[in-house]
């Protein structure tokens, strides 16, 4: 259900405080001034995100609105240590970056599977007064206090791992594609919008190869500035190494269409120009060939382009072959 996909979330955090170091003297019967023996305090507890490829959205921390991790125990007589606090660990799925809320400042990403990363560092123990002993202080009467935790609004982003990002207007087919060249089954209907949440599909390839493919919802010209559904997505294109930008044979001005899907990447994040790009006409069982013919004067000259059908089953093999092709150059 696309109420299920989030790939966005804000959590208070706070990282535990270090335990205080411990002031204590030996006490024994016949050592009736016995020397300092306070230990250290125990580390605060860190705030960790862990990589977890069977995770594909944010949906489990939704409503995990504050994450406060547990303080480190002070230090105690005899050397003895605190207890350190117990570290949280953060399941999230590959792709996440985490930020700060406040400054937007990127703190972390998490790309693989059981990658770890500490989020918010615990505080430190502080020193208990054994360490403080000199030849002139045989007795110090004082210890470090712990450190404090880190307090921080975070924000967690989904940007989705793909090999293949398909890039369009609502209904130029996106969907279709996708259902066809993978198992992927999303919705799929003839009006804009169909698609409200991005789907992701393994594409089997020969010899028993695949690569990913991500069907992103559709942008209108504006998606940049935040109209339409856009704004919330484009982020997810930032991952794919490869454009896959779809365009019906039945639209009005192709190359258009293009420059417009173009302007609204280039106005999201000027990088996602520099990936490779692949034009595909879809719908192409619509037109004969002397109309393809004519078409093909009439496209965008700075891409590579290819007819296909995902209805039909034309041109689906020539266009997986192209894919595999820029992926492993």
């Amino acid at each position: 259900m696309p109420e299920n996909f989030i790939d966005y979330v804000k959590i208070y955090c706070r990282s535990g405080s270090g335990g205080a170091g411990s002031v204590h003297f030996r006490r024994e019967k016949f050592v009736p001034k016995g020397g300092p023996d306070g230990g250290d305090g125990g580390r605060g507890a860190h705030i960790i995100l862990r990589g977890n490829r069977n995770l594909w959205t944010l949906l489990h921390l939704k409503y995990r609105k504050h994450v406060y991790a547990d303080n480190g125990q002070p230090g105690g007589g005899a050397g003895s240590s605190g207890a350190q606090g117990g570290d949280i660990i953060l399941e999230v799925p590959l792709g996440t970056v985490a930020k700060n809320a406040d400054t937007g400042k990127k703190l972390l990403e998490i790309t693989e599977d059981g990658e770890e990363e500490i989020l918010l560092k615990g505080g430190l123990g502080g020193l208990g007064n054994t360490h403080f002993k000199t030849s002139t202080n045989q007795a110090p009467r004082y210890a470090q206090p712990g450190e404090p935790g880190i307090e921080m609004p975070i924000v967690l982003e989904l940007k989705l791992l793909a090999d293949v990002g398909l890039v369009g207007f609502p209904n130029a087919g996106k969907s279709t594609l996708l259902s066809v060249v993978s198992a992927a089954k999303p919705k799929i209907a003839d009006y804009a919008f169909t698609t409200l949440v991005p789907n992701l599909g393994v594409v089997a390839y020969r010899d028993m190869q695949s690569f990913v493919m991500a069907d992103i919802p559709g942008i209108i010209e504006g998606a940049a500035e935040g109209k339409g559904l856009g704004s919330r997505f484009l982020r997810h294109i930032e991952r794919n190494s490869i454009l896959l930008f779809m365009v019906p044979a039945d639209s009005e001005n192709i190359a258009l269409e293009y420059g417009i899907l173009l302007k609204e990447l280039k106005k999201h994040n000027p990088e996602l120009l520099d990936k490779e790009r692949l034009l595909a006409v879809t719908k192409s069982d619509l037109i004969d060939q002397e109309l393809k013919e004519l078409m093909i004067s009439e496209l965008p000259k700075d891409i590579n382009h290819i007819f296909i059908s995902s209805v039909a089953q034309i041109g689906l093999q020539d266009l997986k072959d192209k894919l595999w092709q820029s992926l492993h150059k």
